[in-house]
């Protein structure tokens, strides 16, 4: 897959930002502009705990939705296993019904099979990033019995992706 291919990755995301972006007259966040894949998320009302805030599960199931649409961008939700290995959430502020989310997600260091993800939870409502999180995956053979390095390819074209909002991950 060839970087012009990641650049016109998911039509519907881009047009679901753009709706959030529309609705709540939200611009995009400079908070955001280091990341190359910007998730919109709409906070549903049966999300909210008893506090009436937003349930603290709830930003991990927003965190798989951006994570797989990050590596479905770069084609690298490919039919091998990808495995959670880590994660942790840090909640900033307290998110209520109704709000949209824009989510940054972008590598913060590539291994030999593993990556891990950083995420930045931007809330339209409060124009403030409200969380942030990490997630380490461990890539994984298409019989998830064996660690699967990433190819020098697929790395080339991470790296690139990445460099285009001016961000250098570790390797």
């Amino acid at each position: 897959m060839s970087i012009d291919n990641v650049n016109s990755d998911n039509h519907f995301r881009m047009n679901l930002e753009q709706t959030i972006i529309n609705q709540d007259n939200c611009q995009l966040p400079v908070e955001l502009k280091h990341y190359p894949v910007i998730y919109p998320q709409m906070v549903q009302w049966g999300e909210m705990d008893a506090l009436n805030h937003l349930n603290n599960v709830v930003y991990y199931r927003y965190a798989e939705s951006a994570r797989i649409s990050y590596l479905q961008t770069l084609g690298l939700f490919d039919g091998s296993a990808m495995l959670l290995a880590q994660s942790s959430c840090q909640y900033l502020r307290p998110v209520t019904y109704p709000d949209n989310l824009l989510i940054g997600v972008r590598c913060q260091r590539l291994g030999n099979t593993s990556i891990i993800l950083e995420y930045s939870y931007y809330s339209c409502t409060q124009h403030a990033i409200v969380a942030t999180a990490e997630a380490v995956i461990v890539r994984l053979d298409g019989n998830s019995e064996h660690k699967l390095p990433w190819t020098e390819e697929e790395r080339t074209r991470l790296f690139a992706f990445e460099a285009q909002k001016g961000h250098v991950p570790k390797s």
